[in-house]
């Protein structure tokens, strides 16, 4: 194997054939942060200790002849709001330092582990997960693997700097409006936000609890499919984790798709994006051969509707914290939490009640077609600390408006994929695959497709070995 960490398939595919082990492959691993990391700022925290004793444990396991998980010897790291026992689970913010170690890992991580796969560590995020860059007041920014002054997009942005500068094959996420979505498209990779309720939650550290998701981001499709695969299943630690039995799909990724109906967004989702985000989306749509265009109704008002809903819980979760530690924040996080605690109660139950009517519109939808085509971000990764852009002539916000195109969707937990598009000369944007509620395999279907006719996520070329 080269020192450039392969697929999480290949690792583990070699690692149950015995042409590599998995303390080999950690080892590079660890070199490959050593190295990088100093560029990316991606880990808070390296388990190394920890990782040593797992890759001993599946090659010990694989010597005594036992069948290994589907993702043995797979190295993989986490956002650092997913507890990790034995550590503090930091949220990306100062206040949580203080904080007593986790006691027990959060679900999808037993999860990983029973798969066989090998946790290296923390990962850089926005604090308390309220931020679309990649840029934490307390540690500094992650840095976009494609060109360093760039922002990786967040809040996982410790996680699309991970995978898109290969320091490892999957990373875990949140994305509550978006979190997950905009680093993959910023940072070049793939990226699942489920169906909400579909992954357990449990030992994740909460931001909009009725919009929390959790997920995998990867460089192919095939191992966004495998952690899915991992981690799905009921969990009774997650109240509104789904009770229904695993369904996995990794086996079912090849194959064509011409029992799939697909549409592309317009409307809202056609407005406001730069050029180079429609024609992502119009090279999906032409590659995939779909010519209709539908609308989701009132768009813009869902999009104010999950703001109002976000800042209320998110605010209601912190307001000890905003009383007695209020200078420990993130500026720009404290304001916005503190503009949440003043919203009326009427406003959120009406932001709720237009979320039902929301997702009858948007279930209509999906009577006609199987998976929708959006963008992910209305352009490519701006430089860091750039505060504003301007799309169709209007100046906007950075922070808030990078999740222009995925907080709508997020606002009705539906399942997504981020598709990367790699133009020559350009940083990559992403492309969103959109399925039904509950119709993960149709969007990871679709990626793996779009996949093999050329789609790719392309190791950035100051990262190759």
């Amino acid at each position: 194997m080269s020192g450039v960490p392969e697929s999480a398939a290949a690792i583990a595919a070699a690692i149950r054939e015995g042409r590599t082990s998995a303390r080999e492959v950690l080892e590079q691993t660890l070199r490959r942060i050593s190295r990088l990391d100093t560029q990316l700022n991606a880990f808070t925290l390296v388990t190394s200790k920890r990782a040593v004793a797992e890759a001993e444990a599946v090659d010990a396991a694989r010597a005594r002849g036992e069948t290994l998980g589907p993702l043995a010897g797979v190295p993989y790291a986490v956002k650092n709001l997913f507890d990790i026992a034995g550590e503090v689970t930091l949220a990306g913010s100062k206040i949580n330092r203080d904080d007593p170690p986790a006691t027990r890992d959060a679900t999808v991580i037993e999860r990983l582990h029973r798969a066989g796969a090998i946790l290296l560590g923390a990962l850089n995020m926005g604090e308390y997960a309220y931020d679309f860059t990649g840029e934490n007041a307390h540690v500094g920014p992650s840095h976009n693997p494609h060109d360093p002054a760039h922002m990786t997009g967040g809040s996982s942005g410790g996680s699309g700097a991970a995978v898109g500068g290969a320091l490892v094959p999957l990373a875990l996420g949140s994305d509550t409006n978006g979190s997950i979505r905009v680093p993959s498209s910023l940072c070049g990779i793939f990226g699942l936000k489920p169906t909400f309720g579909r992954m357990s939650r449990a030992g994740c550290y909460p931001f909009c609890p009725s919009l929390d998701h959790v997920g995998p981001l990867a460089r192919s499709v095939t191992d966004l499919a495998l952690a899915f695969d991992a981690m799905q299943g009921p969990d009774t630690r997650d109240p509104v984790c789904h009770a229904d039995a695993a369904e996995p799909i990794a086996g079912r990724l090849e194959g064509e798709i011409d029992d799939l109906r697909v549409a592309v967004l317009g409307g809202y989702f056609r407005q406001q994006g730069s050029e180079q985000a429609i024609e992502a989306v119009d090279r999906v749509a032409r590659t995939l051969g779909a010519r209709h265009l539908v609308e989701l109704p009132e768009t813009p008002r869902a999009r104010a509707a999950a703001y109002l809903i976000t800042n209320a819980e998110s605010s209601n979760l912190h307001l000890e914290r905003l009383r007695t530690r209020a200078a420990d924040y993130d500026p720009d996080v404290r304001d916005r939490m503190l503009a949440g605690a003043l919203l009326p109660a009427t406003w959120t139950l009406q932001a709720q009640r237009f979320r039902s009517w929301y997702r009858r519109e948007v279930d209509r939808v999906f009577e006609r077609y199987d998976v929708l085509l959006a963008p992910a971000t209305p352009m490519h990764a701006p430089p860091i600390g750039q505060r504003h852009m301007t799309l169709d002539g209007q100046e906007m916000m950075v922070r808030p408006h990078l999740g222009l195109y995925t907080q709508p969707l997020s606002f009705v937990g539906l399942p997504v994929v981020v598709v990367p598009v790699h133009t020559p000369g350009t940083l990559p944007i992403g492309v969103q695959v959109v399925a039904a509620p509950w119709r993960e395999a149709d969007a990871l279907r679709v990626a793996a497709w779009l996949e093999r006719h050329g789609f790719e996520a392309p190791l950035p070329a100051a990262h190759k070995e």
